[in-house]
């Protein structure tokens, strides 16, 4: 680090720079709050999510116990075909969004399969569509925790580092240019005596 040069130029720079300093914390701080906020959101819409990939397989145990009649081919009853993701910007994160989900159902002949057939591959399509929102909500998440990680680290630097450090060095200098300039009196005081006496 550079050594601090006692001189008015280095005193007002240092001034400018608290100014500065202080002046971006209160905006870094409330993108902190707003990100942590937005986290929670997105943690707790990922336990919502978990809760209802929950309820779909209760759902299924309970509706459909026949799905362990292996004699039946279910393989390929429903496909993903395509999704689209959309980028988000959340107080300056860009995060994905799931936009649409493109599931086919394979036709199947209706006197061939048994009728709750229909149920299955209505409730694979859900739980498809609903495990590919859960993946790229974990995404979000992911990409959250790390925003705020790098906008605490900024803060933290901003309120336990340069605001402290500037203000040190401008109380450092501040003392520097007082005592300096009471020996500046003190010489000259000195200088006139002596002019007196001779």
């Amino acid at each position: 680090m550079a050594r601090l040069q006692l001189n008015k130029s280095s005193l007002a720079r240092e001034a400018a720079n608290l100014r500065t300093y202080q002046k971006f914390l209160p905006s870094l701080d409330l993108k902190r709050q707003q990100l942590m906020a937005e986290k929670a959101k997105a943690q707790s819409h990922i336990v919502l999510m978990e809760e209802r990939v929950s309820e779909l397989v209760r759902q299924v145990r309970r509706d459909l116990p026949m799905l362990s009649n292996r004699e039946i081919d279910l393989a390929g009853l429903v496909t993903l075909v395509d999704y689209q993701l959309v980028t988000e910007n959340v107080v300056g994160t860009k995060l994905p969004m799931v936009e649409n989900i493109i599931i086919e159902k394979k036709s199947y002949s209706k006197i061939a399969k048994p009728h709750w057939v229909d149920d299955v591959a209505r409730l694979l399509q859900a739980m498809l569509e609903l495990r590919l929102s859960m993946q790229v909500a974990k995404q979000r998440l992911s990409l959250l925790k790390i925003a705020t990680k790098t906008i605490t680290q900024r803060v933290n630097l901003f309120d336990k580092v340069l605001i402290p450090t500037a203000a040190a060095n401008i109380k450092k200098i501040k003392i520097y240019l007082s005592d300096d300039q009471m020996a500046a009196v003190v010489r000259s005081k000195i200088a006139k005596r002596k002019r007196a006496l001779k």
